[in-house]
């Protein structure tokens, strides 16, 4: 006969199928905030958590909350997704937190945030922003591609947040989104900090010419200027341990086979789970870039998209997610997170703590996002064991 916890896996796998279910685009998992997908979704896991004994509360923008007794212990995740999603990213964590609550009488708050991606306004943590009461009237004027506010698409004014200041923990349970787990062997991973990210637009602008009349050692070319600095940009990546550098777009306006770029746009986002690293890198990039470009006689500006610091998980509570997946037999790995989570928010406002699930492949973001029935069950076991260490103290 299956374990308690196989069956709570099979449960939450089969509900993650349903809430797939919930689309804007038939065929794709594509839930953004304040659609009708997103409301149906809603109402469904409302309808688990009150089953789960939970009293349930829902806040302007869409964030749902099902709390049992004097809750000091936040169990959340997101509701929403990206385009073409799979359907683990967010929605794990907060079926997991169901499973917990139905499977103890535990004063545990769940928290369902309704918007984690950004998918519709492009800001990303809007849901565990609003759940804090982090919400600007500049974000309220955010509009999405038809013009619609997020003050219009939610219809009511934000009223009081949903958090209680009186909590004293926030927990996360994630797909990793990476290889690492798998690579290892391993069903569970330990989260200990959340890396910090900086974006940039950068334009190169050289000299458009025709591609058959002007020789080689008279081009300003925007694209070779720009191709060098992608490869910089790999390099010092990889000679600083956990810095990863992505250049996302690599954009020729107006090119044509016969002409010299005259412009290359491209973008630039660099992590790292030491601020002081990632700062360091990003000013050796940009001195390796003026001297790319003064080279080659193609100036580039930068401009800032984001900084995020990086987020620490509370050291103690890393610690008891340590000693949860031990007491389930695992190894405890400890790593931290190149994406970004709802945690980042809730760790301005509380103690933090994470456990990733493996992922197959490390895919997510994608249709192919996948976990095992086994995986699962380990982190609904570890969880447990967090829950009710937590709530014992």
């Amino acid at each position: 006969m299956p374990s308690s916890f196989e069956q709570a896996a099979r449960r939450v796998l089969a509900r993650a199928d349903e809430l797939a279910t919930y689309t804007e685009e038939p065929g794709q998992i594509t839930r953004p905030l304040a659609t009708r997908a997103m409301a149906g979704a809603r109402a469904r896991v409302r309808e688990w958590m009150q089953a789960a004994g939970l009293e349930t509360r829902v806040d302007a923008i869409g964030n749902l909350a099902g709390r049992r007794g004097n809750a000091r212990l936040v169990i959340g995740s997101h509701l929403d997704s990206v385009a073409d999603a799979g359907r683990y990213d967010g929605i794990l964590g907060i079926l997991i937190g169901l499973e917990v609550a139905a499977a103890t009488d535990l004063p545990i708050e769940v928290v369902a945030f309704a918007d984690e991606d950004g998918l519709r306004f492009q800001s990303i943590y809007l849901g565990s922003r609003s759940f804090v009461g982090e919400l600007t009237p500049q974000e309220l004027a955010l509009r999405d591609t038809n013009g619609i506010t997020l003050r219009e698409a939610i219809t009511d004014e934000p009223g009081p947040p949903l958090y209680d200041p009186r909590t004293e923990a926030y927990f996360e349970v994630h797909i990793e989104q990476g290889p690492v787990l798998e690579a290892e062997g391993l069903a569970l991973g330990v989260v200990t900090a959340i890396a910090g990210q900086s974006r940039f637009n950068l334009a190169f602008n050289g000299h458009a010419g025709h591609a058959g009349t002007t020789p080689m050692h008279l081009r300003r070319d925007a694209a070779a200027a720009a191709a060098e600095f992608v490869l910089a940009a790999e390099r010092i990546a990889l000679d600083e341990p956990g810095l990863v550098a992505t250049v996302g777009e690599f954009k020729v306006p107006r090119g044509a086979v016969n002409v010299i770029p005259g412009r290359a746009d491209v973008t630039l986002d660099i992590r790292h789970q030491d601020d002081g690293v990632r700062e360091d890198a990003v000013a050796r990039l940009r001195a390796e870039t003026e001297e790319i470009t003064q080279r080659r006689a193609v100036p580039v500006t930068w401009s800032t998209i984001s900084h995020q610091p990086a987020t620490l998980c509370t050291p103690a509570l890393v610690e008891q997610v340590a000693a949860a997946v031990e007491a389930t037999g695992l190894r405890a790995r400890r790593l931290p997170s190149g994406a970004g989570h709802d945690t980042v928010t809730m760790a301005r406002v509380t103690d933090t703590a994470m456990l990733f699930v493996r992922c197959a492949g490390g895919i997510s973001h994608h249709p192919d996002e996948s976990v095992s029935v086994d995986d699962v069950a380990m982190a609904i076991e570890a969880a447990t064991h967090f829950v009710r260490a937590s709530c014992s103290t």
